[in-house]
């Protein structure tokens, strides 16, 4: 499967939901959560700044979507992020249940940005989503909203040029 043009708000949704995690001091990463009728059940941007590493927005729509949904609505979801889910958070999305993930940036694209920025490395080792949960459906990059992605990390890690 391919990314749709229709699928195109939800991840513009993303990059404003990783927009707003920079303004609020935090990393820039967005997902939402769309059933499968594509109606929005949930969205989240990411809470790392407190701490907890662990508060990543995919990390917590899977956790929602075992509160709200049944399995078989679950299977039926889209979970669309700005960032292809980092190991935590694609073990999640398969440990519940989740359908298909569909990402504007992957794990490639982003280790390397933070490479040529010259961030340390994260203490978790960067994978694609189906090295870690092979039966998952997954879709991206999208490439004309990729850079937007890039420069919300270019502001994070070189201050605000």
């Amino acid at each position: 499967m391919v990314v749709k043009d229709t699928e195109l708000p939800y991840l513009r949704r993303c990059v404003e939901l990783a927009a707003e995690a920079l303004q609020a001091g935090d990393e820039p990463f967005g997902s939402v959560l769309a059933g499968g009728d594509g109606t929005v059940l949930a969205e989240d941007r990411n809470r790392v700044a407190d701490g907890d590493r662990t508060r990543h927005p995919e990390f917590a729509l899977a956790r929602w979507s075992a509160q709200h949904m049944t399995p078989a609505e679950r299977a039926a979801a889209t979970v669309y992020t700005s960032g292809e889910h980092c190991p935590m958070c694609a073990a999640a999305h398969a440990w519940v249940g989740l359908g298909r993930i569909v990402y504007v940036a992957s794990s490639v694209q982003l280790a390397s940005w933070l490479e040529e920025l010259d961030v340390p490395a994260p203490p978790v080792r960067t994978l694609p989503v189906h090295d870690v949960a092979p039966g998952v459906i997954v879709d991206g990059p999208v490439p004309e909203l990729a850079q937007e992605v890039r420069a919300l990390h270019v502001r994070l890690h070189r201050g605000r040029e």
